[in-house]
């Protein structure tokens, strides 16, 4: 088993990648009806800087604490999981195969994939709340999903755009200054 190896810049820049998807939840902007929220955009950025698990944290970490500070309660351990997997997926799909985000079009297909885990795993969480914690009749909760899934859609096509086209912006300068190779030693 592989021991890994956590550095004092991994763990501020975990916090500082909490921060700004922190931030980035309380930034919407309508669409189409719905409301555009940053955070999942900045949740695979991360993914595509630190890789899995760190990317993961800092995914799981800023969600959990926005969902705490807004009364979600037991709701905030379901965030974490849920936008620790969706970063986790793109994360290990752009860093496998001895890529480590380099490649903009695997880049591209991993949030792609991490987008859509998140979306399955929050209509899972709504059928289960709905159905198993709150009781409602099984149309009442496909209805409250199909309400929800155009908006869960919008924010994982805007992630998956957005996300790929920040990285490759930063990523260069990242890279030149170290700071990259900070994030993953």
């Amino acid at each position: 088993m592989m021991k890994e190896k956590v550095s004092i810049h991994r763990i501020v820049y975990v916090a500082l990648l909490a921060a700004l998807v922190y931030v980035a939840t309380m930034i919407s902007f309508p669409l189409l009806g719905s409301k555009v929220r940053l955070a999942n955009s900045v949740s695979l950025l991360g993914s595509l800087l630190m890789g899995p698990v760190f990317g993961g944290l800092a995914s799981g970490i800023g969600s959990m604490i926005y969902d705490i500070q807004t009364a979600y309660g037991f709701e905030s351990v379901i965030t974490f999981v849920s936008k620790f997997a969706m970063a986790w997926v793109s994360g290990k799909l752009a860093f496998s195969g001895g890529h480590n985000a380099d490649d903009h079009k695997r880049n591209v297909v991993a949030c792609v994939a991490g987008a859509w885990t998140y979306v399955a795993l929050y209509m899972l969480k709504t059928y289960v709340f709905q159905r198993f914690v709150y009781g409602y009749p099984l149309n009442t909760v496909w209805a409250t999903m199909l309400s929800k899934l155009p908006a869960s859609a919008i924010n994982a096509v805007a992630a998956m755009i957005i996300a790929p086209i920040l990285y490759t912006a930063l990523r260069p300068a990242l890279k030149s200054t170290g700071q990259l190779d900070a994030m993953r030693l």
